[in-house]
């Protein structure tokens, strides 16, 4: 197994752990702080948190078996097994926008008045610490190890702290005004919309994944000036690149003079290799074909 998957794997899984104990506390909290605290809003965070704990497991799952060797089974690697994840990840956050959204709603229908005390709001703000700083540390790991898993579930991280933002914002208005208890429910509300917003994106970049969708036009032709870059080759076509557990496979096809012996092809095809995961970032692997060019 390539030694620096693994160790990426380690650093991936010690971040989620760090997340795991953290929004196991912020859970307990922000339950209490929203029961105690008569805040419908801050139990609706606290779902959020909770739901952090669920993706935190399958991050978890998906980096110890995506990052796994190749074996006769899985020639590739195991990368889909990550993606999958990241899959699961936003579906779970979309799935828990709508329900708490429903809930919101229904509160603001039926007219329900949340009086929430300065407890709930002490929470609201420990939890924008805790979890911005949670995303700062799991996006900065998840970047450099290049896992669209942790990044996704950073992004989780991150959606926790703005959806403290609302309820803070809507606790401490009800606080100043009693007569706007509503504001309670209409901040559950914008958080369950910020929640949705997150799951959707996290979930259509994993899903393009999952059906090989071609990068940007930049990476291809980024990819395609590198091969042309070196000496010799004198055409490039069919080059097809998908992403794999967020890395770049591909395949290309170069041109040289079909006088060359093999060797020579060889060392030309080994060369537009070494210069595409030099100057492109996120590579996998690269899979150059020789192609001969027809005599004139």
């Amino acid at each position: 197994m390539n030694p620096d998957l693994k160790t990426q794997g380690k650093e991936g899984r010690r971040v989620t752990w760090v997340g795991v104990w953290v929004n196991l506390v912020l859970s307990v909290g922000k339950l209490l702080a929203g029961i105690f605290g008569n805040s419908q809003a801050m139990i609706a965070d606290a779902a959020h948190s909770l739901s952090d704990l669920i993706t935190d497991g399958v991050v978890l799952v998906g980096l110890k078996l995506g990052r796994s060797a190749p074996d006769a089974g899985h020639p590739f690697g195991h990368g889909r097994i990550e993606t999958l994840s990241t899959v699961v990840v936003g579906a779970i956050l979309a799935a828990l926008a709508v329900i708490l959204g429903y809930d919101a709603i229904v509160q603001l229908i039926r007219g329900d008045a949340h009086h929430p005390t300065w407890l709930a709001l002490a929470a609201a703000a420990v939890s924008i610490l805790f979890k911005e700083a949670l995303y700062r540390y799991t996006v900065r790991v998840g970047r450099r190890i290049k896992s669209q898993a942790v990044v996704a579930n950073a992004w989780h991280h991150r959606s926790d702290a703005l959806s403290s933002v609302a309820v803070l914002a809507g606790v401490a208005g009800a606080m100043i005004k009693p007569s706007w208890h509503s504001l309670d429910a209409w901040a559950a509300l914008v958080v369950s919309l910020l929640i949705l917003k997150v799951g959707a994106d996290v979930l259509w970049d994993a899903l393009k994944e999952m059906v090989d969708t071609a990068p940007s036009r930049e990476v291809v032709e980024s990819i395609e000036r590198c091969a042309m870059s070196v000496a010799g080759v004198q055409q490039v076509h069919d080059l097809k690149v998908r992403s794999l557990g967020g890395r770049y496979q591909m395949q290309i096809h170069v041109v040289v003079d079909g006088e060359l012996r093999v060797s020579q092809g060889h060392d030309i095809a080994k060369a537009v290799e070494h210069c595409v995961e030099a100057e492109v970032d996120d590579v996998g692997e690269v899979i150059v074909h020789v192609d001969p060019s027809k005599p004139q």
